[in-house]
């Protein structure tokens, strides 16, 4: 039947150009965006996780910029450690030169000891980064430890979305050399501490050895103030004995501590690397969720460009058949 109200071919037509248009508009959005899901009403799943995804990955990003910023302050540390243990090696050197040496050399040596126990000061008091010392501390007047240093490792996500911090702790408390808190009980550094001169034990409380005299078994020194002149008194040399002892139990204590901030850096990196590693994985994951194919994007774009012609042609013959009635009104 042929009608000039209704023209159901033209109808047929436009709806199949509208459905091309649709079709070529979403492609040219995916190309422009590079998104084959750009915004939720995409595709709101893959939406909600792309999102969620990102937001981890500026979280993980901030993470290793802590792990970057714990690094260095434990390489500080280390710095300051090694210097320290150098020096403290210097001191072992200079009581085991003394030993049996007139009390006229002892006084002489006794002013390079100080110089060094000045040094072992300055290295740990300039062990700073970013305002965190580990070898100078001040607990203060009412803790009896030092806090631990707590760096940032890891941003995590359990499967109920809920999110938690991850942190590498490293012990202050074994490591510092010097600690300046007044709390009673607090614990001394390994500089600083009371050491029992027959093992280099470390006591609570000390008692100072009388210069010249034999040694006794409950005599203690510290590291950063031991003496073997002083006034116009020398040590005996059982108690240089004593003293080398001491120095070395503290050797051996640093030594343990350089191990435990060796161990946190080694730590620290494989965190680095592991953490890099997965936030490019998860980029990798949002761009399987999310990217558009430029390829598919690309010979679909050209198919729906000669659709289109073709439903622009379509739609100008169904328009033009009703021009064929009047044919029929002729003479």
């Amino acid at each position: 039947m042929a009608s000039i109200m209704t023209n159901a071919s033209a109808l047929t037509a436009l709806q199949s150009l509208n459905a091309t248009q649709k079709a070529l508009d979403t492609t040219q959005s995916r190309i422009s965006t590079g998104y084959r899901v750009s915004q939720a009403s995409d595709n709101a799943a893959y939406w909600s996780i792309a999102t969620t995804m990102r937001s981890d990955n500026q979280a993980m990003s901030t993470v290793s910029d802590a792990l970057g910023l714990g690094a260095s302050k434990v390489d500080t540390a280390y710095t300051g450690m090694d210097s320290a243990i150098k020096t403290i090696n210097q001191i072992q050197q200079k009581l085991t030169a003394s030993y049996g040496q007139t009390d006229a050399s002892k006084e002489k040596t006794q002013v390079e000891i100080k110089a060094l126990q000045d040094q072992l000061k300055a290295y740990a008091d300039g062990a700073t980064f970013s305002g965190t010392n580990m070898l100078s501390v001040n607990s203060g007047a009412t803790a009896t430890s030092a806090a631990d240093v707590k760096i940032v490792s890891a941003f995590n996500r359990d499967a109920s979305g809920a999110v938690s911090i991850s942190t590498i702790d490293v012990n202050v408390d074994s490591i510092k050399l010097y600690e300046a808190g007044t709390a009673a009980g607090v614990s001394k550094g390994i500089l600083d501490a009371n050491r029992l001169g027959t093992d280099g034990s470390v006591v609570a409380s000390a008692s100072a050895p009388t210069l010249g005299n034999a040694a006794a078994a409950t005599d203690t020194y510290t590291v950063s103030s031991l003496a073997i002149f002083s006034g116009t008194t020398a040590a005996s040399d059982t108690q240089i004995q004593q003293m080398m002892n001491v120095v070395d139990a503290a050797l051996k204590s640093m030594t343990t501590a350089a191990t435990k901030l060796g161990a946190a850096k080694s730590s620290i990196d494989l965190q680095k690397t592991f953490t890099s590693s997965l936030m490019d994985s998860i980029d990798r994951g949002v761009g399987q969720l999310v990217d558009a194919d430029m390829n598919k994007e690309s010979t679909r774009l050209q198919a729906l460009q000669v659709q289109q012609q073709l439903g622009v042609q379509a739609l100008s013959i169904a328009n033009g058949s009703s021009q064929s009635i009047l044919s029929l009104f002729r003479g």
